[in-house]
């Protein structure tokens, strides 16, 4: 993609908020996709007490990172996470972040 398009464009699609890759979906397109199921599935569990893993794509993560962690259009195009490096939220009793790292 990038001999094709250039390294300029790759970046912007992997790291924009609302640039669509040819044939893909932007990150906001993963989070109307992710974030409902965060609400749906996973916090019910959390505020359970259980203890939740999540692995997914890089999109996928990010999507969840930005409203985890209430990071803005902009910044979210600088977040990097690195591959295969767990991240982990200690979330108070009412699911508000308390801690966060990488392990």
């Amino acid at each position: 993609m990038a001999k094709k398009y250039g390294d300029e464009q790759v970046a912007t699609w992997r790291r924009s908020y609302s640039v669509r890759p040819p044939g893909g979906e932007s990150l906001a397109d993963t989070a109307a996709r992710v974030i409902p199921y965060y609400q749906t599935a996973i916090q019910p569990l959390l505020a359970a007490g259980k203890n939740i893993l999540v692995v997914a794509h890089g999109n996928s993560l990010r999507s969840l990172m930005m409203f985890l962690e209430n990071i803005n259009q902009e910044e979210i195009s600088h977040v990097d996470l690195p591959t295969g490096v767990p991240r982990r939220y200690i979330l108070t009793p009412d699911l508000k972040i308390d801690k966060v790292g990488y392990l």
